[in-house]
Formats: structure tokens, C-alpha cells, sequence
């Protein structure tokens, strides 16, 4: 197991050094960041002073190598815009699109997993069909359809529920619905697949024959080993979901790292831009680090493999 961690590790560390530079070169050279901060009417010495004043006429190695060593030191540089250190502006920002993240996930393992369960211990019945249709809607509405029909529906029609804004636990329902609810669908088949597959299994048979309830052969001797694969997608997912919630916070206004990352596109503020595409794709590969090391709890053949 240690050696299966040390692994992990070392492809996790990989992939976030790589993605820093992937990070860095795209905002760099996506155009020059000299002449994006300086403004459409800014003159070439104007430019020249921004370029001087930020570095960025220095070699690209270099600057490379100097923003990282911040990184690593804890420093993420300062927004020209919001005159304030990005650290603080991603403290700031980043528990809205955490908790947003959350509750969507949640949303979405609460109804797909039951779902993905009742449709595989009754194939090719109504429960089976709703869960097909569930998945191909899922898949086929757009997130921001799906998040103005929920606005229409319980914030104007209704009113029951507030449209914009998260100050309250209640700001967040219909947010997480619209967010989760793309995630659903693969988790809700991926699910259904597993426990078809491990119910026509040898050791489910074997505790059938041996009189255990139905209840306990589909949660202990199913449901345990279906649900492995699953925690893979739900890491993934929950990249995904902290990654693409721009959309979503920007329709109930939650003041997220989505919605800041479209701020800091608009501003040209290159420093938040960079610490953001940094800290989502870290956040991305810890989750799927996280979700190795749950599979490996869970499945010995993975960590013997």
C-alpha cells in the first residue's frame, strides 16, 4: 500500500507541474499581458511601462520560474485591479464555489445512487425507463436551460425560493440543483451497470443461497463492490463542478471562483487568472488522489496491482 501511495503521489506531483506550466504559457501566450492591462487606447510606451513594472519583458523561463518560486512561498502575487494580494481574493471567493461544489455532488450521489440501484434490481421496468430518461435529459439540457427553467419555476412563479445572491443556506438549493443535476446521469449508469454486473455475481448468488436478507445481499455484498468505480466519477465530477461553475454563478450571482475567473478574463488581471487555472487543476488532481486511495481502501486487487 505505501508504494501504491508513493505512486500516486508522484503522478499527482507530475501533473501539477505540468498544469502550472499550461497555466502560465496560456495566459502568456494567449497575447501579450502588457498590452491587455495597459487598455485598448494605451500607447507603446505605456506598454513598455507596464511590461517593465511587471516583468513580463524578461524571458519567459524566467518569469516561469519566478512565479512558481512565489507560489511556493505562499505567494500568489497582487491583483492591479482589486489593488489586494490574490491570496486573499481566492480566500475570499473560493468557500462559495467550495459549498456550491458540495451540495451539487451531493445532490447528485443522493438521486443517482438510489436510482442507479432501484433501476438495476428491476431492469426493463418503469422504474428502469425513468432512469433512462433521467440520463438521456441530463445529458441533452444545457445547465444554464436548466438553472433559468428552476429560476422561473420556484424563485418567480412560486416564490419560494431566492434567485440570486448566498447568504443563506437557501441561495444555494437551486444553484447545486442545476450544477449536480448534469452529473446525475453518468453516475445514476454508471451505478446501474455496476450493481447489474456484481448481482449475477458468484458471492451474491452464494449469499442468497445462504438466506441473508434481500436487503443486506444489495447494500453489503452489492452495492460495496458496484460503488467503487463511482467514487472515481464523483472525484471527477466534483473537478468538474468546481472547474464549470462559471455559468452557474453567474446566473444566481454567487460570487465564486467562477464568477471571479470571468471578472479577472474581462480585467485582464493576470495574476488572479493564473492562481485560479492553478488552484482548480491542484484541487483536480487531489481529488483524483483522493479517489485512487478510496478505490485501493476499498478494492485490495487494485493496491496489490
Amino acid at each position: 500500500m505505501a508504494l501504491y501511495i508513493l505512486k500516486r503521489l508522484a503522478v499527482t506531483a507530475l501533473v501539477i507541474v505540468v498544469t502550472s506550466i499550461v497555466a502560465f504559457m496560456l495566459v502568456h501566450l494567449s497575447g501579450d499581458p502588457a498590452a491587455a492591462m495597459a487598455g485598448e487606447g494605451a500607447s507603446p510606451e505605456d506598454v513598455a511601462a507596464v511590461a517593465e513594472t511587471f516583468g513580463f519583458n524578461r524571458p519567459l523561463p524566467l518569469q516561469y520560474f519566478d512565479w512558481i518560486g512565489r507560489i511556493m512561498s505562499g505567494d500568489f502575487g497582487r491583483s492591479y485591479y482589486l489593488r489586494m494580494d490574490v491570496s486573499d481574493v481566492l480566500a475570499q471567493y473560493m468557500p462559495v464555489t467550495a459549498r456550491l461544489g458540495v451540495a451539487a455532488l451531493a445532490f447528485a450521489l443522493l438521486l443517482s445512487i438510489p436510482l442507479g440501484v432501484a433501476a438495476a434490481l428491476r431492469p426493463n421496468t418503469l422504474i428502469d425507463r425513468f432512469a433512462l430518461w433521467l440520463a438521456v435529459a441530463g445529458q441533452a439540457l444545457p445547465s444554464f436551460l436548466f438553472a433559468l427553467g428552476l429560476i422561473y419555476l420556484f424563485g418567480v412563479y412560486f416564490r419560494i425560493l431566492p434567485i440570486s445572491g448566498g447568504s443563506t443556506w437557501a441561495h444555494y438549493i437551486m444553484p447545486a440543483v442545476a450544477l449536480g443535476y448534469y452529473a446525475t446521469p453518468a453516475i445514476m449508469r454508471l451505478t446501474r451497470s455496476g450493481m447489474m454486473d456484481v448481482l449475477q455475481s458468484d458471492h451474491v448468488r452464494t449469499a442468497r443461497a445462504y438466506g441473508l436478507s434481500p436487503w443486506r445481499v444489495v447494500v453489503r455484498h452489492g452495492l460495496r463492490h458496484a460503488i467503487i468505480p463511482v467514487v472515481s466519477l464523483a472525484a471527477v465530477q466534483l473537478g468538474f463542478m468546481l472547474g464549470g461553475s462559471i455559468v452557474i454563478e453567474s446566473i444566481f450571482s454567487l460570487k465564486g471562483i467562477g464568477y471571479l475567473a470571468w471578472e479577472s478574463i474581462q480585467r485582464a488581471d493576470i495574476e488572479v487568472i493564473q492562481a485560479i487555472l492553478l488552484v482548480i487543476a491542484t484541487v483536480y488532481a487531489l481529488l483524483t488522489l483522493l479517489a485512487d486511495l478510496l478505490n485501493a481502501a476499498l478494492d485490495p486487487r487494485i493496491r496489490i496491482s
